[in-house]
């Protein structure tokens, strides 16, 4: 009995170094009635993907479509490593479906071993407006920056260090979100509405649709001033979907002087999220954190 002790204190210290595991997720509706100009009901949500369909790294993805009750959930780290910072997640899916794990819930467990909240925001999918096809994302990524905000001090947020992440699609309303600012595009509908929607910083990964038709000019209605947020860009520069998203709202935000930081890789293609394969592009995680350690975004 006694050597049972004896290795158990000396046991104790080890353990009491092991950081307490995250809390589980925790998904919320964002909206507390129909969301805005919804007049259709949308059949049920459901994985799309299909036996033969396209892997990523060798792995299938999660793509969620019919999405008509928007929620986010909140992946919290441990204590231990918690910097108090905040990303509200978009996936991409072209604004047809959600590549739910690939660009969300995937990209909220690496910010939370990085000490920040992840916030994977499921918003409505497929597009409700032809000729805006990014609206009911970007409603719904302003009502959860708003959410979010209103919910920091009893979530251990600091409401000053919230941020967005957008992949393709997802991209495109995260950085509307950004540049709208607190221009809401809905009509508030309770007390959390009274909360700034302005994210605080923007993480584009493959933004998709910032500019007029692959030519190097952004769309009439982004404009970037000198409260713009910053914000960091990853790009593929043999990427289908146009690299000018990145590279002309990030020399935008040069002219109005916003700090942003600009990373365009040789080869890389289209939507491999977090998934690292052979190719310096999928490495972006790496540099995405440094970038938030040098804006003093992880700070404790």
């Amino acid at each position: 009995m006694p050597r049972i002790v004896a290795l158990l204190l000396i046991l104790l210290p080890c353990c009491a170094s092991i950081p307490v595991q995250a809390e589980r997720p925790a998904t919320s509706n964002l909206w507390p009635g129909v969301p805005p100009g919804e007049t259709k009901e949308l059949p049920p949500e459901a994985d799309t993907t299909t036996p033969n369909g396209n892997l990523v790294a060798g792995r299938r993805v999660i793509r969620l479509g019919n999405v008509s009750t928007p929620t986010m959930t909140v992946y919290r780290p441990a204590s231990e490593i918690d910097t108090g910072a905040a990303v509200i997640v978009c996936p991409g899916g072209g604004h047809h479906i959600l590549a739910y794990d690939l660009e969300g819930t995937e990209v909220a467990e690496w910010l939370t071993s990085i000490g920040v909240t992840g916030v994977v925001l499921k918003y409505r999918v497929p597009f409700r407006e032809p000729e805006q096809r990014w609206r009911a994302a970007v409603q719904d990524a302003q009502r959860a920056t708003s959410l979010l905000r209103s919910k920091a001090a009893e979530w251990g947020i600091d409401p000053k260090r919230i941020g967005i992440c957008g992949f393709s699609a997802g991209g495109e309303a995260a950085a509307l979100t950004t540049v709208f600012g607190d221009d809401r595009t809905y009509d508030p509908v309770d007390d959390a509405d009274k909360v700034s929607c302005r994210p605080d910083f923007a993480i584009l990964v493959y933004p998709a649709w910032l500019v007029e038709s692959d030519e190097p000019k952004l769309r009439e209605y982004i404009n970037v001033t000198k409260d713009t947020p910053p914000m960091f860009f990853v790009h593929a520069f043999d990427d289908p979907i146009t690299p000018f998203s990145s590279i002309v709202l990030f020399t935008e935000l040069k002219k109005a002087g916003v700090a942003g930081e600009l990373h365009v890789y040789s080869a890389g293609g289209h939507g491999y999220g977090l998934r690292q394969t052979d190719l310096p592009v999928t490495h972006w995680p790496d540099r995405c954190e440094q970038w938030m350690r040098a804006a003093g975004i992880l700070r404790k």
